[in-house]
């Protein structure tokens, strides 16, 4: 962050300073809301949780450097008080960001939005310093936090924007104004809040509502596939820059194909030039990922040249999506159980079947461990169904769904779609799930674990990672 004194911060958020004995005194570190965090010169913020209260670690936070706490209350040590911790993160942000002058680019979708983060940022910091989130922080919370994190030095700062409601969106880009924003896609996550996929459009496209206008500099990158995504270019005044497979795109993918390793790979084209991409992600999916990243890339001023071999290099950033581990004993675990919806559900089976069918040719088997995906709403039986039954229809050799209700729909949709005995089951709880592996893997099988967060099938993945050491040549995270 850029420094500023205590007098200025408690300006900025409207605050009232409590047992400062030196208002001149300045925040040179980051802004923090985890006290194991800080570092001298920090300030921490004193958030209330479910669980925890920050304003009981405000003490330990002062003794280990931090400056001062941003709280609700006076805590006996340096602290400024609002009475809205969130609002003061947030007009902190803005001042910050308006004081740089930083580029800002914005990207929001129903799923792939943190692995396209991961893949912008990547492309960025070769033509200069880059801030980004650590793993998916896009909310009222993370956000300032991530944009606190830009300095005098920063060149880029790339956002991730969620939303739960018509309206979180608009309220993000008022803390920090994007100059480029993309919209990767419109599906059913969270469509239980939402109510339909008309009003996640709505919601989605706010984000291109923000932009300023194509005289002062304003782009809206659009997924050109996706109808109702295309239809945002009447909701800004900025320049609209499409991207996609399809031919009326102006970065699109051509000639996609996958290795025999499951790793996606095609010809990009671009108003500049063409160059040959493969990656080292896993799936299909990851086409439309790098596209949206290059079209971002490409407004930036990097060369066909160098985002495709940028792409080709690029590794996953932020945990549990789509690690690929090779146990040495053969076996394959391919960790993406941070988070779940249909659309994220079904290509990451996809890219189960891509990477599985060398694998099955040499009697090795593929296993989908998949759990409940959450906040779909009256949608929520129907969706599960199809996740099973499109197991089947890919050639899965084994689903094990793990959890309560919703699993058990996972498992009636792969028997009535494929007749299947044997070839599924449905466990109580991730330590079932543990037990039934552990027992039944043999080399040459390949295991996807995927379920919304709240389900903690990543201790799947590291059980059975803990189980049989790492290969020295297997493939960690995104490699």
């Amino acid at each position: 962050m850029i420094a500023l004194s205590l007098a200025d911060v408690a300006a900025i958020v409207g605050g009232q300073p409590h047992d400062i004995p030196d208002s001149a005194l300045r925040i040179t570190g980051p802004v923090v809301m985890d006290s194991r965090q800080v570092r001298p010169g920090a300030l921490f913020t004193a958030f209330a949780g479910e669980r925890v209260d920050g304003h009981d670690f405000a003490a330990q936070a002062v003794a280990d450097g931090a400056v001062a706490v941003l709280a609700t209350r006076p805590v006996g040590v340096p602290a400024i008080v609002v009475d809205d911790i969130t609002a003061a993160l947030g007009a902190l942000a803005r001042h910050v960001v308006d004081r740089l002058g930083t580029t800002t680019v914005a990207l929001t979708g129903s799923a792939g939005k943190t692995s396209t983060k991961d893949l912008i940022a990547q492309l960025l910091e070769r033509k200069g310093p880059t801030v980004y989130p650590a793993g998916n922080l896009n909310n009222e919370i993370g956000l300032p936090l991530t944009a606190l994190r830009a300095d005098e030095t920063t060149e880029h700062l790339v956002l991730e924007m969620g939303a739960r409601y018509v309206g979180d969106i608009r309220y993000l880009t008022s803390l920090v104004p994007p100059r480029i924003s993309l919209v990767l896609n419109v599906g059913t996550a969270h469509i239980g809040e939402f109510g339909g996929r008309e009003q996640i459009a709505q919601a989605k496209g706010e984000i291109v509502e923000a932009l300023p206008s194509a005289a002062d500099g304003g782009v809206a990158v659009l997924n050109a596939d996706d109808p109702l995504v295309r239809a945002m270019a009447t909701r800004t005044t900025a320049r609209v820059l499409f991207f996609g497979e399809s031919q009326t795109a102006d970065v699109r993918a051509e000639n996609v194909r996958l290795t025999p390793q499951g790793q996606p790979a095609f010809t990009l084209h671009t108003p500049t030039g063409c160059s040959d991409v493969t990656m080292r992600l896993y799936g299909e999916h990851h086409v439309s990922n790098a596209l949206a990243a290059a079209a971002v890339a490409h407004e930036l001023g990097l060369s066909a040249d160098e985002i495709a071999l940028a792409l080709s290099q690029a590794g996953t950033l932020s945990r549990w999506r789509m690690e690929v581990t090779e146990r040495s004993d053969g076996v394959t675990i391919v960790n993406d159980a941070y988070n779940a919806n249909p659309e994220s559900m079904r290509a990451a089976l996809r890219a189960l079947a891509a990477m599985g069918a060398g694998a099955q040719a040499r009697g090795g088997r593929t296993w989908a461990v998949l759990g409940l995906m959450a906040e779909l709403g009256d949608e929520a039986l129907a969706e599960h169904d199809a996740v099973g039954r499109l197991a089947v229809r890919l050639n899965v050799s084994k689903l094990v769904a793990v959890g309560g209700r919703e699993a058990s729909w996972l498992q009636l949709g792969a028997y009535n779609e494929g007749s299947w005995g044997e070839e599924s089951v449905h466990v109580s709880d991730a330590q079932a799930a543990i037990d039934l592996l552990r027992s039944e893997l043999r080399p040459g099988d390949v295991v996807l674990v995927k379920a919304s967060r709240s389900v903690g099938l990543e201790q799947v993945a590291q059980a059975l990672l803990d189980s049989v050491a790492v290969s020295s040549d297997g493939q960690g995270a995104g490699r």
